[in-house]
C-alpha cells in the first residue's frame, strides 16, 4: 500500500465530463489499495476570469478581498469532484485549506508555513479519500489566503511532504515534460527524465507543466514527482535527482529544453542619477510588496552620468510595481517610468551546460542570424535567458530548438 497525492490541473477539471474522468482515475488508484489525497485546480480559465473581475473592480485591489474572490474556483471543483466520487460509491469528502489547516504567511502569494495532516490520517484510517482545493490556505488571523498563480502544484507537493507520501503525481493536459512547447515546435519530444534543477529552471522561465515553488519543495525534500496526462494512459516524465541520471549519455544533451514566458513586463527608469543607494531604493519597496524582479540591466554611459535602469516583473504585478516606484521618484531622482508588455523571455536550460562552454554564444549567434534583437540577458549555471520582442517568440523558439539539436530523435 502506498500513500499518494494526485493533483489535477484546470484542463482536467474543465466540466463535469472531465471531472468524471478524474474521479475514475482516483477510484482506480484507491482500488489498488493506496491511500489517496487529491488536490484540484479551478476549471480552466476560471482563475483568469476571477482575476480580471478584481482588476475591473479596482486597479489597486485589496489583497485580502482578492484572495476571497480567486480562491473560489478551487472550492467549486473540489466539491464537484467529491460529489462525483460519492456518486460512484467512493467514500470521499472535500476539505478546505482552513479545515486541515494549511497555514500560510499572508495574502496573494503566501508561503506555506505548515500543514496539519491529522484530519487526513483519520480519513485514511476510515478508508476514505480527501479532496483538497489547491492554491489556498489560512493566515495566522484565520483569513483566507492564496499561494500565487500556479499555487495548486505547490499545495500538492507540500501536502505530499507533510503526509509523508510515497509520491506526488501531477496530472496535466500533456503527457509529460517536452523539449519545448509542442504547439510551437511539432517535433518537440517528451522527456522520460528531467532533473529537479532542470525542472526548477524550466518552470521559472515559463514552462507551464509545473510551478517553480512546487519543484523547489520537491527537490528540497526529495519528494518523488511525476508528470502525467489526464487524458491518456501513457508513461509520463519523472522528476529526479542528478544521481538518477548516472549511466545516461548526459554529454549529448547539453540543452534539455527551450522554454518561454509571456508573463514578463519591462520597466525602464530613465536618466537615473548615478549615486550609491539609488538602485536599492528602487527595489526595496518592490521586495516589501513581494513583487518579483527578474532581469536587470543598468546602462551607464560613463561614470557619474545619469543611467537607465531596466528590469522585468510579472505582467500581473506591473501596476503595483509602478505605483510603488512612483513613491520613491523624488528620492531616486529618475526622469520617467517607461513600461512595455510586448516582450517575452526565451530560455535554454540543461545540466550539460556545466561542462560545456559556448552555449550563450551559440544562442546569441542563432538569434542574431534571424535578426532578433536581445533586450536583456540573465544566466545561471544551467540556464541562459534572453528578453526579446514578443513578435519574434515562435521564430526564436523554433530556431533555438533546432540549433541545440533538440529536433533529433535520441539514439539511446
Amino acid at each position: 500500500m502506498a500513500r499518494i497525492v494526485m493533483k489535477f490541473g484546470g484542463t482536467s477539471m474543465a466540466g463535469i465530463e472531465r471531472i468524471r474522468s478524474v474521479a475514475e482515475r482516483v477510484r482506480a488508484e484507491a482500488e489498488r489499495g493506496n491511500e489517496v489525497a487529491v488536490v484540484v485546480s479551478a476549471m480552466a480559465g476560471e482563475t483568469d476570469r476571477l482575476v480580471q473581475l478584481c482588476r475591473e473592480a479596482a486597479a489597486l485591489y485589496d489583497p485580502r478581498e482578492y484572495d476571497v474572490v480567486v480562491a473560489s474556483g478551487e472550492q467549486v471543483t473540489s466539491g464537484l469532484l467529491a460529489i462525483t466520487l460519492q456518486g460512484m460509491g467512493v467514500k470521499a469528502r472535500s476539505y478546505m485549506g482552513w479545515q486541515l489547516p494549511i497555514r500560510a504567511s499572508g495574502h496573494v502569494s503566501a508561503l506555506i508555513e505548515g500543514i496539519d495532516v491529522a484530519v487526513l490520517d483519520r480519513v485514511f484510517d476510515e478508508g476514505g479519500i480527501a479532496v483538497i482545493p489547491g492554491f489556498q490556505g489560512v493566515t495566522g488571523d484565520n483569513e483566507l489566503a492564496t499561494l500565487g498563480r500556479g499555487g495548486s502544484d505547490t499545495s500538492a507537493v507540500a501536502l505530499a511532504i507533510a503526509m509523508q507520501a510515497d509520491r506526488c503525481d501531477i496530472y496535466t493536459d500533456v503527457e509529460g515534460v517536452y523539449t519545448t512547447d509542442p504547439r510551437i515546435v511539432p517535433r518537440a519530444r517528451k522527456l522520460d527524465l528531467v532533473t529537479y534543477e532542470e525542472m526548477l529552471e524550466l518552470a521559472s522561465v515559463g514552462a507551464k507543466v509545473l510551478q517553480t515553488r512546487s519543484v523547489g519543495l520537491a527537490m528540497r525534500f526529495a519528494m518523488p514527482l511525476q508528470v502525467l496526462s489526464s487524458f491518456e494512459d501513457k508513461p509520463g516524465t519523472m522528476i529526479v535527482s542528478d544521481d538518477a541520471l548516472e549511466g545516461t549519455d548526459m554529454e549529448r544533451n547539453v540543452v534539455t529544453g527551450i522554454a518561454h514566458d509571456l508573463n514578463e513586463a519591462r520597466i525602464t527608469l530613465s536618466e537615473m542619477p548615478d549615486r550609491p543607494g539609488g538602485v536599492a531604493a528602487v527595489f526595496a519597496p518592490l521586495a516589501a510588496e513581494n513583487i518579483i524582479v527578474d532581469m536587470i540591466v543598468q546602462s551607464v554611459p560613463r561614470p557619474g552620468s545619469p543611467s537607465d535602469l531596466t528590469f522585468t516583473v510579472p505582467t500581473a504585478s506591473l501596476s503595483h510595481a509602478v505605483a510603488e516606484i512612483e513613491k520613491v521618484r523624488e528620492q531616486v531622482g529618475f526622469k520617467e517610468i517607461l513600461t512595455d508588455t510586448d516582450v517575452v523571455k526565451v530560455s535554454a536550460v540543461g545540466v550539460g551546460m556545466r561542462s560545456n562552454a559556448g552555449i550563450a554564444a551559440k544562442m546569441f549567434e542563432t538569434l542574431a542570424e534571424r535578426g532578433i534583437n536581445i533586450l536583456a540577458i540573465t544566466t545561471s549555471e544551467i540556464k541562459v535567458s534572453v528578453l526579446i520582442p514578443e513578435d519574434y517568440l515562435e521564430l526564436a523558439v523554433r530556431v533555438l530548438h533546432s540549433a541545440f539539436g533538440l529536433d533529433e530523435e535520441r539514439s539511446f
